[in-house]
């Protein structure tokens, strides 16, 4: 038998309507010994005064509708601090719950807490509401903003079992919490670490002596040209088809290579609006957007028919590997180079004027070959990384919600229908 199952085993469960152990504030007053501010303003909260968490100087947490990291100051909030330890659902928005102790302020949500600490341990109320967050949800009614019916999350009923119970499963799922957070950082943190790398050896293999390597404009005559596309939209894409690229799917979809287009044009479309096509070796360019940062990117096309491009796009043909002018569009050197040549506004754009001044190296064909095999083999390990990494993490928070829900489900035999 496990520690789990012999911790639930034989307990006696009493059930009692969320109201029946709990204080609410559903007036926006006073309640207890801790208040929720009625008259208080956003604009007072959100000030040049907001400061991180630093407990010693007075600061205070802000509660909003959804969870935030803002804070704000004991001057600034005065007689709307609380100290206690509460549950917080949103008045309006998505529904969630939250937990909270400590000093205080919060705006806009509904707060509980226990009458009586020896009979309900606030933060598994919390877990229990957590584990039954689709429950709460169902009790969310209108259109546009939703608004809880508060009659009827106060009549949830929550089993109680015994008071020792209760803080072994909040120390139980607060360890896993823990585990799962703790996991999530070290993932995330060696991500960053493997793309930092991948990156930097990037820079490094893309960098050469101009003394010893000859640097050419991207648009002279003996290197390469540009082909702007032409105009499609959204509307006009198919699940088959002719091979299209949209230039919002740059960002989104398209990595360093393609072979296989996400989306599709119908023929007599390409052919009646005379659409541009690259072909198999050109390298796709993507020329506006709403970041600077990753305007200008290249995605080598090696399908083995053309695929037409958006009129917010460039096709590149060139002398060079197309994978190694692809590299290339990542590169802080070439970034460099066309930030100059970037119009900024709502949509950030750059021309093929812009682009034809890019100097690029012009290695041997060689080495061009040995710098995209060792890239390819680095991005496809970071790649690996990217995808594996979310897995675990939805693998750990399956498991972690699975504990969670055994240790929150009681029988129901003594609950008054």
């Amino acid at each position: 038998m496990s520690k789990l199952t012999k911790l639930l085993e034989g307990v006696d469960v009493e059930w009692k309507a969320l109201w029946e152990v709990t204080i609410w504030d559903k007036r926006f007053n006073a309640v207890d010994n801790y208040k929720q501010p009625k008259t208080i303003k956003y604009h007072y909260l959100l000030s040049n005064e907001i400061k991180p968490l630093i407990l010693e100087s007075g600061d205070v947490k802000l509660l909003t509708t959804n969870e935030t990291d803002l804070w704000t100051t004991e001057d600034l909030a005065g007689a709307f601090i609380s100290n206690n330890e509460v549950i917080a659902i949103p008045w309006g928005g998505n529904p969630i719950v939250q937990y909270y102790k400590g000093k205080f302020v919060t705006s806009d949500n509904r707060i509980a807490v226990s009458k009586d600490k020896n009979y309900l341990n606030a933060k598994y109320l919390y877990y229990f509401l957590k584990n039954n967050i689709s429950l709460l949800s169902s009790f969310y009614r209108g259109s546009g903003i939703k608004h809880p019916s508060m009659a009827n999350v106060l009549e949830i009923p929550i089993p109680i079992p015994p008071l020792s119970v209760q803080k072994e499963i909040v120390r139980i799922l607060d360890t896993f919490t823990e585990r799962t957070d703790t996991l999530m950082n070290e993932l995330t943190t060696e991500l960053e670490a493997r793309k930092k790398q991948y990156n930097y050896y990037r820079e490094v293999l893309l960098s050469f002596d101009k003394k010893t390597v000859q640097h050419l404009p991207m648009g002279h005559e003996t290197v390469g040209e540009f082909q702007r596309g032409k105009r499609f939209v959204r509307d006009d894409m198919m699940k088959t088809g002719v091979p299209c690229i949209h230039y919002g799917e740059m960002y989104t979809h398209y990595g360093t290579w393609a072979r296989e287009s996400k989306s599709f044009l119908s023929e007599d479309l390409v052919e009646n609006k005379k659409l541009r096509v690259a072909q198999n070796g050109d390298v796709i360019i993507v020329a506006a957007g709403e970041t600077i940062e990753d305007l200008g990117k290249g995605t080598a096309w090696l399908g083995d028919e053309g695929v037409v491009i958006h009129d917010a796009c460039f096709s590149y043909k060139s002398i060079l590997n197309a994978k190694f002018v692809a590299y290339f569009t990542r590169t802080k050197q070439y970034h460099d180079q066309i930030k100059k040549h970037i119009s900024s506004g709502k949509i950030s754009a750059i021309n093929s004027k812009g682009l034809e001044q890019v100097l690029i190296p012009i290695p041997t064909t060689e080495e061009q070959e040995r710098i995209v095999a060792i890239l390819d083999k680095l991005d496809s390990l970071t790649a690996s990384i990217s995808e594996a990494f979310p897995k675990e993490i939805a693998l750990r928070k399956k498991q972690y919600e699975y504990y969670r829900d055994l240790l929150l489900t009681f029988p129901k035999d003594n609950l008054k229908a």
